[in-house]
């Protein structure tokens, strides 16, 4: 039993030291770790093993991919044209929120926002309107978007870590419809009210500035990493044996032949890697010392046995803490006690866990706090003296979150 209380008493300072530092949190997670050592609840050997290495390969492949291809200029290029097609400014806004949520379902969301942000600046100044809601809906549409694929965001290689999913069980999951779909039909609903937000802005657009494609060889090498996933995702045991190898190799074919200036390298999310390296030993030190058996025990006796309570309070649970609270390490710490309850319920795993992730990462919208990307676009605007209070933001994004959730 000690064990077990030191165990959780260490990730829970992990836990609070998400909420109230910003910068470096990394070094939390790996001080917890140690500690864990130097307790000998752990050892490094057991902690290495705690690590899926097949999920840590897809993520940094991904995000090496991700970082070519934003440099290829084809995003920005689609950007342009949707804005130079649109009628005016507000379904331009619209257009690019749209784009956001797609290129977010491929791409890190903090690469997606600040991608788009100088031409959601550049149509408010022709305008003369504040940026605020322009931002800000860029920014909540890429996090919604961000669960809808395998390699679009954290939460989702999470997911598929713990549910021994592949990259096409997103899409279709024993012959039903995955995870994908019902965070479209999230989207349809909260684009719907971004409309009635931007219905107003009457004004043309104008002209912007046509954008061209730059550099081709991301873009080929993008389409052969889905393609490659694809492919191995028909297999499971292929997928969980070479899926991360062969994304890295991806990535690494493209650094060396579009990358060697070392731009890609330095603007590669190492903080994010360790998080997640370290938030896996972490939670799979609880999962050792019986901390998630007995967290899924106390949740089932106060839901009675309900499966329809017990996937309310996991998902109105997720929103609540992902508002204040980065997704990553909520994520990776709850799928495993909603699997342990869908268990002891006699029920597959998905349900619960879809339900856990897509409540986390919607929730992450409510404030400028709960998401990484939104922490950059409240950033630009007070970079470029914007005045954008924390208020602000949830008034867009709470009626967001809401509708996303309740109709996925």
């Amino acid at each position: 039993m000690g064990r077990l209380i030191l165990s959780v008493i260490i990730f829970l300072c992990v836990y609070i030291s998400f909420a109230v530092v910003r910068e470096k949190r990394f070094l939390w997670v790996w001080g917890g770790i140690i500690l864990l050592y130097l307790l000998r609840i752990i050892s490094p050997l057991e902690s290495i093993r705690l690590v899926n290495w097949n999920i840590i390969g897809i993520f940094a492949g991904t995000l090496l991919v991700a970082e070519l291809l934003v440099e290829s200029g084809l995003p920005s290029a689609v950007a342009s044209f949707l804005s130079r097609k649109a009628k005016n400014v507000g379904w331009a806004i619209l257009y690019l929120s749209i784009l956001s949520g797609f290129v977010s379902s491929f791409t890190e969301n903090v690469a997606t926002v600040l991608l788009l942000a100088p031409i959601a600046f550049e149509l408010a100044k022709r305008m003369k309107v504040s940026p605020v809601p322009f931002l800000v809906s860029i920014s909540i549409s890429s996090n919604l978007q961000g669960t809808a694929t395998l390699v679009g965001d954290p939460p989702s290689i999470i997911l598929a870590d713990f549910c021994k999913l592949t990259f096409n069980d997103f899409f279709f999951l024993h012959g039903k419809p995955g995870i994908f779909f019902a965070v479209e039909i999230g989207a349809l609903f909260s684009f719907l009210y971004l409309y009635y937000v931007f219905r107003k802005y009457t004004e043309k657009a104008g002209e912007m500035e046509k954008k061209k494609i730059e550099d081709v060889f991301p873009i080929i090498l993008f389409c052969g990493l889905i393609a490659f996933l694809v492919l191995v995702s028909s297999r499971r045991e292929m997928f969980e044996k070479i899926g991360g190898l062969g994304t890295m190799l991806f990535g690494l074919l493209g650094v060396l032949v579009r990358g060697r200036d070392g731009k890609v390298l330095k603007r590669f999310d190492w903080e994010t890697l360790l998080i997640l390296c370290g938030i896996f030993i972490l939670v799979g030190t609880l999962e050792k010392v019986g901390a998630i058996e007995l967290a899924a025990r106390k949740l089932g006796g106060f839901t009675k046995g309900s499966v329809f309570l017990t996937y309310l309070l996991l998902v109105v649970a997720s929103v609540a803490f992902s508002a204040f609270i980065d997704n990553v390490p909520y994520v990776t710490a709850m799928i495993p006690v909603g699997m342990e309850m869908a268990n002891t319920l006699g029920m597959e795993p998905y349900l619960f866990a879809f339900g856990i992730v897509i409540g986390a990462t919607v929730g992450g919208n409510i404030t400028p706090i709960g998401a990484s990307a939104n922490l950059v676009a409240f950033g630009l605007l007070r970079k470029k003296r914007y005045n954008i209070t924390f208020l602000d933001f949830v008034k867009l994004g709470l009626p967001f979150t809401i509708l996303a959730v309740g109709s996925a």
